[in-house]
Formats: structure tokens, sequence, C-alpha cells
């Protein structure tokens, strides 16, 4: 059985009183990517699971998972996979799926037990589900792309939309990558909150001692925490989330909750900030 970290949910008023190690240990998720090995993190924000996958060369297989209390991790739930690594393959409900970097495989619910393998290193999202629609892969030129941001505002970045409703149907996750150009550090600014669902950005694509400063917390009570190359970190509803990097990097940003509608947000002025 598939062994799994708990993070339980934390209001406002309390995450106002935690020190940096008190944050780091309710939402910080590192070392999600051990070689041979599946993690996961089991969030009691929508009931958000958020794992890593490395099989380095033996085949890795996720089926049961005790947190769900069901038969198999899949049986109520539904899935993404997103390969950050090299090419591999996904297989589920008796389906080969050739995965490449970049790429992010939606797993139906009542998929089964998943196995992974080849060179790839994958990152798991799962949600609650309550219907089945088709398992699919989308490739980064499948995607939505959205251009953002200027290089004058130091946050000219690139959003592509792979888990959409304008791509496919699902029940509860909405998922997808933003890249930053070369001399852009900030992402998700002007900052917004959304109290209708739970996000995870997961941080990549940055050298080994390059860091990105994320901001959490009420618009009013910023915290903030030091991420490193393929660490995680989930945002409360209440939470704003939004960070700046010591040099360009990507994150990929995964939500669940009621709304589906990627433009369900709450925007919050720079002068709310403090």
């Amino acid at each position: 059985m598939t062994p799994v970290e708990i993070r339980h949910a934390v209001d406002p008023q309390t995450a106002r009183a935690l020190d940096t190690q008190g944050l780091r240990a309710n939402f910080h998720m590192p070392g999600l990517f051990r070689p041979g090995a599946v993690k996961l993190v089991y969030t009691h924000y929508d009931r958000m699971i958020v794992g890593g996958a490395v099989p380095n060369g033996k085949d890795l297989v996720l089926d049961e998972v005790q947190n769900t209390g069901t038969a198999t991790l899949l049986e109520r739930r539904e899935m993404v996979v997103a390969n950050v690594g090299e090419a591999g393959k996904v297989s589920a409900a008796g389906v080969d799926y050739a995965l490449d970097n970049g790429a992010m495989l939606y797993l139906s619910m009542g998929s089964g037990p998943v196995t992974l393998s080849g060179k790839g290193r994958y990152y798991l999202i799962s949600a609650p589900a309550h219907q089945a629609y088709p398992s699919r892969i989308v490739k980064p030129d499948e995607a939505t792309r959205i251009d953002l941001g200027s290089a004058e505002e130091a946050n000219q970045r690139i959003l592509r939309q792979y888990v959409h409703p304008g791509i496919m149907p699902t029940c509860q996750i909405v998922m997808g990558m933003t890249t930053l150009a070369p001399g852009s550090t900030w992402n998700t600014m002007p900052a917004h909150t959304h109290d209708r669902r739970s996000e995870v950005y997961l941080y990549i694509g940055m050298a080994e001692k390059q860091r990105v400063f994320h901001m959490m917390g009420e618009p009013g009570e910023t915290r903030h925490l030091v991420l490193a190359n393929e660490e995680a970190v989930v945002s409360p509803s209440w939470s704003i989330h939004c960070g700046a990097g010591t040099a360009a990097y990507s994150f990929i940003w995964a939500m669940a909750g009621d709304n589906v509608g990627f433009t369900d947000m709450d925007p919050v002025a720079m002068e709310d900030l403090r």
C-alpha cells in the first residue's frame, strides 16, 4: 500500500500565528520525486491528493490508498498525471499511454490500478469525482495558450490550459502550466483568491541554487515560503498564491472545488496587499 502524508486544513486565523516552520509543515510539500517510489500527500483542502512517482527502471503500481477508503485510488476519483521528466508510459484500464515531457494524462474515475514506467518523472493530482469522463492525453501544443504580462513588469509568461473545460470535461480538476520568459520573475500578480476551490502549485524548471519566494496568506496578512525546484505548495481557498523567483521558472497549477470555470476568482487590488 502506498504511504501517504497528511495535510490537515488550516483556517486563516490559525495561519496568522504560524512561524516559518509551522507554515512549511502545513502547506509545503517537498520530496515528491523519490527514485523508485511513489509519494502521496492527502490534503483536507477539497480532498486533493498530490504526489510524485519516479519509476527509475521499474514499474510502479498505484492502487489502494488507505486514506480514500476504497479498493483502488480511482474508484471514486479522477486523476491527472503530468510528466516533468523524460518519455515514459502510463497504463490504466487496459490502455497504455505514451507520455512525453510536458504532456498531461487525464484518467477517468474507475480506471483501476495505474502503472507508471519508463524514464518519466510523474506529478500526480487527484480529486473526488461523481462521473466517469473519457481518459485522454493533452500535449503542450494541444493546450490553450494565453500570453500574459510584460517584460516591463517582470511578469511576461505563457499560460497553458491543459485540463480545462475548453479542452475536455472533468468533475473537479482544472490544471495547466505557466512558464515565465527569461528576465521575468513574478507569477500570478496582481494576486487573487477563489473561495470556491483550493489550488496547488508545483515549481519546476529551476536550477539547483535558484528559489521562488511563494506568497500566501490573506491579502491583508501575507506570508511567504521559500521553495526549490520540484517542490509543491497547497493554497487554501482563502489564501493568495503568487510568487517571485531568483530567475525564470515554470509551475504547474491544479485546482479542485465547486467550480471548473477558470476565471472564477476574486481579484485582489495591489493597494489591499499587506
